[in-house]
């Protein structure tokens, strides 16, 4: 099934059908907004999921904070070819994008967390280190 669709390097003509892509998902609260700035910004580091008719079925970007450190954002995949392997080649594009470019860590902030360990990632780093969060404004 996942032969009809392949997992390619954003571009910039991909922005504004990408803004609409993403509107049921942020809607739905599984990811952030994004202006199409912003989704312009991700061109270099984003991937398409796109089916033999040009139709994108799912996103992800690569967010490179530095040499260290890297996230995935914005994984999505449309309802209707969940569960066939898409998002895992979407986060194994962005997991070699960085292999590529040398980063040592990449993350990922999620409430599909038996997802991602499918995909190698875990609950913590070398050495037993763990990622601690906190929101700012909520702590007022």
């Amino acid at each position: 099934m996942t032969d009809q669709i392949h997992i390619r390097s954003t571009k910039h003509e991909d922005i504004s059908r990408l803004a609409e892509f993403i509107v049921p998902f942020v809607e739905q609260g599984k990811i952030l907004p994004r202006t199409s700035e912003e989704l312009d910004e991700l061109v270099e580091t984003g991937f398409v999921a796109v089916e033999e008719d040009l139709e994108i079925v799912g996103f992800a970007s690569l967010e490179i904070y530095s040499r260290k450190l890297a996230e995935i954002r914005s994984l999505v995949v449309a309802e209707h070819r969940q569960g066939i392997g898409v998002g895992k080649k979407l986060v194994s594009a962005c997991v070699d994008r960085a292999r590529q470019r040398n980063i040592l860590e990449v993350m990922v902030v999620t409430s599909s967390d038996v997802f991602f360990q499918s995909c190698g990632f875990d609950f913590t780093l070398p050495g037993e280190k763990k990622a601690l969060f906190i929101q700012p404004h909520l702590n007022e």
